[in-house]
């Protein structure tokens, strides 16, 4: 077996990492893409030069390609952390001797280059560490080709010696600091040994244009990466679980690329349930998803992650108008279909191989109606902190107009399931235009256009009445709402509306919905999506921690301080070592299932730290 390979033959014939359970994944991310990082300190996936590429190692999914970085004694007990706020991650390991792996991808992004530092320290006695890459594009059938070493002094590199240069595919690598590697099964190998307290800096550039440039030097590279981290995270002292809402907004930064557009995670097809059928990729940017993270973080003020999502859907709405798609490409463009991907999958995926590992989304080709409203919410809770120009508050109408042409159309809604009349994705509307109307009667200055916008909102409230009135085939013959007019569960999406507006809290159909949501979707401080069947909830799906904030919010909105803070914490708790959320807890195995990390779970959290901080008075920022 090779130094930083271990373990099982993939359906491809090579040789593939053990697969972790998720909850022991790391990442960082620079925006434009994402690096999940291994107990065994192996890069299991990044995809280059941006979130929906091929992946150039993809072993969370039984392919191809490593980049391994590993005591070479196999006694070690595997921990690590988080630099705060910022998604500076350190592998560590202590048996006889203490060692650590400080990773980040290199900031402020390059979207054609991915530059992974990766710096080994001897912490505590000395260290001897393993070292395997092999870079193999194309989700693993990309082999690498034309691998030389150059000498220091042909790339400036002065560090720690030579340095490797080749490609796989269309991509191009650079690897500083492995001057002692040797070529070892198809790729580069070296062993490391290190004194107390010494450290080794290891650089690896993946890009899709040529790399003529000198090497980058890595001290800059890492003092460069610690300013950007400290620009664009907050200090949170004024809330609640101060650690994790930086996180919060680290992980939502690091899953947001330059275009404005925040990706719903850095994977694809990791089961939500054991042989669910179908495994979806989320490497895109879905309108709802950044939809909810710009509310959370208006709800703390104006962040630059605010306006690039006022951005983006301004430009996606001016294009498109009221043929908005769900989501897209980082870049604005239309996602692809679907096709397969000959990968092994990740463990409790479907066992019918053509449903297993997809890349692209069908979701292009439906019609999600929630999207407009939410976008309205949106540009309301963007115009409170002064942040819309006029193309802004031109998409404001384009979506206004939007739901009125479209409003009485069945859609797909929140969970993208067959097409219906969702209670959920009108009282999205509801709510979406009563916010902006609200926004528009605003002068300039204080959050309004100053113009135009008087004109437009009695036409939007009106619209909000209209709609709101054909939410009668919707209520249940017990008083609370339904699913839909053919549909008479309950949907914890329907907490939704009573938290941003669409039905007022006094409403009594709004108390019964909640009453009955509580009753019948949530089990221990988790909350289920919908009742599936008649079996026991978890046995049909994970707990879904969104809908575990959400309650949250709504019981701070009923006035319930220790059950919002009840359903907060425990909700709270559904992660791993790294903090990272999955869409999924399976509450009675206390694993993460879906996608990782999900970036509107993070934006539920921070916006649940928000809310409730408002009851708490804080001192010492602690």
């Amino acid at each position: 077996m090779s130094p930083g390979k271990s373990g099982h033959q993939s359906d491809l014939g090579e040789d593939a990492l053990v697969p972790r359970v998720l909850r022991e994944y790391a990442l960082v991310a620079d925006g434009e893409r994402g690096a999940v990082i291994g107990p065994d300190g192996s890069v299991a996936w990044l995809c280059v030069p941006r979130w929906d590429s091929p992946a150039v190692f993809s072993g969370l999914l039984g392919g191809a390609g490593r980049y391994t970085v590993a005591p070479a004694d196999p006694w070690h007990v595997w921990g690590g952390y988080y630099e705060n706020g910022t998604m500076i991650w350190h592998s560590r390991w202590v048996g006889d001797s203490r060692i650590e792996c400080r990773e980040a991808l290199a900031m402020p992004a390059d979207p054609h280059r991915a530059v992974l530092l990766r710096r080994i320290e001897a912490v505590d006695g000395p260290a001897k560490v393993t070292v395997f890459f092999e870079l193999r594009g194309g989700f693993g059938r990309d082999q690498m080709a034309g691998v030389t070493r150059h000498s220091a002094t042909e790339h400036s590199a002065t560090e720690h010696g030579d340095v490797w240069t080749g490609r796989s595919g269309a991509l191009r690598f650079r690897w500083t600091g492995a001057g002692k590697a040797r070529h070892v099964d198809g790729g580069l190998a070296m062993t490391v040994e290190l004194a107390e307290g010494a450290k080794h800096e290891l650089v690896l550039e993946i890009s899709d244009v040529d790399l003529h440039d000198e090497a980058p030097d890595a001290g800059k590279l890492w003092a460069a990466t610690e300013e950007a981290w400290a620009r664009v995270v907050p200090d949170c002292g004024d809330l609640i679980a101060v650690a994790d809402a930086r996180h919060a907004y680290a992980v939502l930064h690091g899953l947001t690329s330059a275009s404005g557009a925040m990706v719903a995670a850095a994977t694809t097809s990791l089961p939500e349930r054991l042989e669910a059928g179908r495994n979806y990729d989320y490497r895109y940017a879905w309108i709802r998803d950044q939809c909810y993270a710009g509310l959370a973080l208006a709800g703390h003020g104006p962040h630059p992650l605010l306006a690039g999502a006022v951005r983006f859907i301004t430009e996606r709405l001016l294009a498109d108008g009221p043929g908005l798609m769900p989501a897209y490409t980082v870049g604005g463009t239309p996602i692809p279909g679907e096709r397969s991907l000959r990968l092994r999958g990740f463990p409790g995926r479907a066992r019918r191989a053509e449903s297993s590992v997809r890349a692209g989304n069908r979701v292009r080709e439906q019609f999600q109606l929630d999207a407009f409203g939410e976008a309205l919410s949106l540009f309301a809770a963007a115009a409170r902190h002064d942040m819309l120009g006029e193309d802004d508050w031109q998409a404001v109408s384009v979506a206004a107009a939007a739901i009125e042409k479209r409003w009485e159309e069945p859609d797909a809604g929140i969970w993208e399931l067959d097409d219906q009349r969702w209670a959920h994705s009108r009282l999205a509307c509801v709510a979406g235009l009563r916010a902006i109307a609200r926004a528009a009667t605003q002068p300039r200055g204080t959050g309004g256009p100053g113009g135009h916008g008087h004109r437009e909102a009695a036409g939007w409230s009106s619209l909000a009445d209209a709609i709101t009135a054909s939410l009668r085939d919707c209520v249940h013959p017990s008083g609370r709402l339904q699913r839909a007019p053919g549909d008479e569960r309950v949907d914890a999406s329907l907490l939704l509306p009573v938290i941003r507006g669409g039905i007022d809290v006094d409403d009594p159909r709004g108390t019964a919905t909640v009453e009955a949501i509580r009753a019948e979707l949530a089990s221990d401080g988790f909350m289920y999506r919908f009742r599936h069947d008649a079996r026991p909830l978890h046995m049909a799906e994970g707990a879904f921690l969104l809908c575990g904030f959400w309650m949250a919010l709504v019981e701070h909105a009923y006035g319930n301080a220790v059950a919002a803070a009840h359903w907060f914490e425990r909700n709270r708790s559904a992660t791993g070592p790294a903090a990272l959320y999955t869409e999924e807890f399976d509450v009675h195995q206390r694993q993460l299932r879906g996608n990782l990390p999900q970036a509107f779970v993070h934006a539920g959290m921070l916006e649940g730290a928000v809310t409730l901080s408002r009851d708490v008075r804080l001192g010492g920022g602690a």
